[in-house]
């Protein structure tokens, strides 16, 4: 499945749009790679937030997904 910005507990690094970037379990563990769709300080501020609020925090929206299910792998 994507990777909603409502899954997004913290951010760790700085990242622009369309880099590839990890995705951590609570311990650290690495669970999957994926191209995001917004940058580090971007995701710092939608985390935890719903699809709906992206708009309303960012004041645009470039997709609903932080990372897409179709650019997102598990490892």
């Amino acid at each position: 499945k994507s990777l909603l910005p409502s899954g997004i507990v913290d951010v760790e690094g700085g990242f622009e749009t369309g880099d590839a970037v990890y995705c951590l379990d609570s311990h650290g563990t690495r669970i999957a790679k994926g191209l995001i769709n917004y940058s580090s300080a971007e995701i710092d501020k939608i985390k935890g937030r719903k699809t709906s609020e992206i708009e309303k925090v960012l004041g645009y929206k470039y997709s609903d997904e932080a990372i897409h299910r179709d650019n997102l792998v598990l490892v």
